[in-house]
């Protein structure tokens, strides 16, 4: 696989010699329009900006690329014992590519591989969708519709919240002061398109997918707990206000809803195909960095039912940021007949430092609370019973140097607890602490 992408890359900047030096209206290499950066200056940017800053004057591809290296120092318990025993060490590195067209004036194409993760050890392509800020039709009426929309198809990571924006994304961890996502982790890649209309710092979308993290074209098999064998699509619509009300202070407010009432997979809470960033914590004995992938974080399960609702706030006054998050959720999986629920709240609170703002310290707390079945539930059973509701507790403190805008040192130092877990589950009276440092690249 690295010898077949390698090739492909050696291809790449062969053709794009040939083009550069061809009589071909062709840049090749070169910046791209209403594109968020993947360097330091893309922090707390969040949907891609619409300024058009660069006139169109051939095809443009630009090379992007995040890549980090972790050490941690993490310790875990429970009730029962038989978790994976864990020592001080580096985790395996992880690497993304990015690869950005501009095809036409206001038309962007975008492709995103994994090329190392702790989920998927070989490259892995997340996914690639087109974006229109422009469309090639003529007249004032589309070019004044254009002024304020944006237009997104294909398969591509889906605007639910803003939590997403802020998250680590296997090599790609610029945009994440901490070294970890939130417990309860919304972040899919589906097949669909998005409408977003932005105008005076006022914004709404609306967006449909197939629901699903890859296309699937089969029946639904039922169950004995459900015998709908029909898969609907995914709606989902946000909205809110970004305003900079003074020279130093900016807030804006999110509120976003994503719906899907028969999935023949969802993965609104399981689609990162990366990985956590604390390697085996809270794992059992015997598990491995792939299929343990997901250390620390909570997926409710619900695969084959959704209805989720996000709130954002986010508030930078001069060199200090907030960022706080409500979120809850319900639905089920195809072996369940009753539906469940989930919330988390969670809140990061972070200080820059200096003039260009290379520095920063940070404390966030995160908190998940959630209905879990106690038992498979079956169509002929007796209605299922829940027990308290499961809780997950996390703290954060950490800090982070940017060397250039292109080069991260971060730490963090975390505690993270569970309660209420059932005793029989492996999890019960279970806790993990300590400290990972990562040094990351993005351009």
């Amino acid at each position: 696989m690295k010898t077949i992408f390698t090739t492909a890359i050696v291809s790449l900047l062969t053709a794009g010699s040939f083009l550069a030096s061809s009589n071909a209206q062709a840049q090749v290499f070169g910046p791209v329009s209403n594109l968020r950066p993947y360097d330091k200056t893309g922090i707390n940017v969040f949907e891609d900006p619409k300024t058009d800053t660069v006139a169109f004057d051939g095809i443009r591809l630009k090379l992007g690329a995040g890549f980090t290296q972790s050490f941690q120092g993490l310790r875990h318990r429970n009730s029962s014992g038989g978790l994976q025993k864990i020592t001080p060490g580096f985790n395996t590195a992880n690497a993304n590519l990015f690869l950005d067209v501009q095809l036409a004036e206001g038309i962007r194409l975008n492709l995103t591989s994994y090329l190392s993760s702790r989920h998927h050890n070989e490259t892995w392509v997340k996914g690639g969708y087109i974006q229109f800020d422009k469309l090639p039709f003529k007249g004032q009426f589309w070019a004044d519709l254009m002024e304020v929309t944006t237009i997104k198809i294909g398969h591509m990571e889906i605007n639910y919240g803003d939590q997403h924006f802020r998250r680590s994304d296997g090599g790609h961890t610029f945009y994440n002061p901490f070294a970890e996502n939130y417990i309860l982790d919304a972040f899919a890649t589906e097949i669909g398109g998005e409408v977003l209309v932005r105008r005076n710092g006022l914004f709404g979308l609306v967006g449909v997918s197939n629901g699903m993290i890859k296309g699937n074209i089969d029946e639904l098999v039922p169950t004995a707990a459900d015998g709908n064998i029909r898969k609907s699509p995914a709606f989902y619509i946000k909205g809110g206000v970004d305003k900079q009300l003074m020279p130093e202070v900016r807030v804006r407010l999110a509120a976003s809803y994503y719906t899907n009432n028969s999935s023949g997979g969802q993965t609104l809470y399981g689609g990162d195909r990366t990985g956590s960033n604390y390697f085996m914590a809270m794992e059992k004995e015997g598990g491995t960095y792939s299929v343990n992938a997901f250390s620390g974080r909570l997926n409710p399960g619900f695969s084959k039912k959704v209805d989720a609702l996000q709130v954002n706030g986010f508030v930078k006054a001069s060199q200090l940021e907030v960022f706080a998050t409500y979120e809850t959720a319900e639905g089920r999986s195809k072996n369940e007949t009753r539906e469940r629920n989930v919330h988390q709240y969670a809140v990061d609170v972070v200080y820059r430092i200096g003039v260009q703002e290379n520095f920063f310290v940070g404390a966030r707390y995160n908190k998940v609370t959630a209905q879990l079945p106690n038992v498979a539930e079956t169509a002929t059973t007796a209605p299922i019973v829940f027990g308290n509701d499961i809780k997950i507790d996390r703290m954060a403190v950490g800090a982070g140097w940017f060397l250039t805008r292109n080069i991260l040192l971060k730490g963090e130092y975390v505690r993270q607890e569970y309660e209420n877990f059932p005793a029989a589950e492996y999890r019960s009276g279970g806790s993990f602490n300590g400290y990972v440092i990562q040094a990351a690249v993005g351009f």
